[in-house]
């Protein structure tokens, strides 16, 4: 009596019903597949470490003491004993004014990233979705002032404000980071709307909807990733900041954002290192803190629009 295996009756099985007789991966292509894979997931996580490595140490050595900086690396504190200490960021945000610099970099940053991204979300809908003389030359045109370099345009600019008594103040600032913010979020978010289903917006039109409703009740629920992803460019672009707030603020300290107040205390504190690792540190938590927010959304909005289909 003779016995037949069971994956051989499969096989027969599916040949008589005229089923494909299923695949099977060749044993070096399963070997090179699962290796690659592990391969590529060790040096991105290896990357990431050594990523943040500099930003690691400049936390450790923000809670050290003064000499023991000095003395010795910030890696020493991570063995006991650690003698770490708030005293620095009290220092700072106190007696440095970093704390009045933070607000300041708050109120370009918010009106800063707002303005660009509501301006661009309206020419990026209507460059997609409406009809009008010249929108793709007019479209190409915005995107070729990707291409112009911001320091060629501070002086010009900085002209036109002090003709019209804007200079030194915060509006100066909003407009010059709307300005610089425009080409890039119009291209990112034109790219996100023209790859949404063009039968949602005619229907929408045909029962009635004007533009302005598509626009708040149907494009922007569908277009929270691309507008995540434009707030972190745009958010992070006027944050870090230093040439464009030293141009058309003029480096008061009543209205110095962080990054002018952390350039005087690099002149005025070259060698306080405890200083200058804990207004480092505090410029750069908020940063954080919206870029691990949006994380979710980072990706998908980078993606978004750029295979259409």
């Amino acid at each position: 009596m003779s016995t037949v295996p069971a994956n051989t009756n499969a096989r027969s099985s599916a040949a008589s019903r005229g089923l494909p007789a299923e695949k099977k991966q060749p044993l070096h292509e399963s070997l090179v597949s699962v290796i690659s894979g592990g391969f590529v997931t060790a040096i991105v996580l290896f990357i990431a470490f050594l990523w943040s490595i500099p930003t690691f140490g400049l936390f450790i050595s923000s809670l050290r003491p003064a000499d023991l900086i000095k003395s010795t690396g910030w890696w020493a504190g991570l063995v006991p004993p650690w003698n770490f200490t708030l005293e620095n960021y009290q220092q700072v945000l106190q007696a440095q004014g970093l704390g009045q610099a933070f607000l300041n970099s708050l109120i370009i940053a918010i009106p800063g990233t707002i303005l660009p991204v509501l301006v661009a979300a309206f020419a990026a809908y209507a460059f997609a979705w409406m009809e009008f003389p010249g929108r793709n030359w007019l479209f190409i045109l915005i995107v070729a002032l990707l291409v112009i370099p911001v320091q060629t345009t501070l002086i010009p600019i900085l002209n036109i404000f002090t003709s019209v008594g804007l200079t030194g103040s915060y509006v100066a600032i909003w407009l010059a980071h709307t300005a610089y913010g425009l080409p890039f979020a119009v291209y990112l978010l034109r790219n996100f709307f023209g790859a949404l289903p063009k039968d949602l917006f005619e229907s929408a039109h045909i029962d009635g909807a004007s533009h302005m409703r598509v626009f708040f009740n149907i494009l922007l629920p569908l277009s929270v990733p691309s507008l995540a992803s434009l707030v972190i460019f745009q958010f992070m672009w006027v944050w870090n900041d230093l040439l464009v707030a030293l141009i058309f603020l003029g480096g008061s300290p009543q209205i110095a954002p962080i990054t002018v107040t952390i350039a005087n205390l690099v002149n005025s504190y070259g060698t306080n290192y405890q200083v200058l690792t804990s207004a480092a540190f505090i410029s750069m938590a908020l940063p954080l803190v919206i870029f691990f927010s949006l994380q979710r959304y980072f990706v998908r909005g980078m993606l978004a629009g750029s295979v259409k289909g």
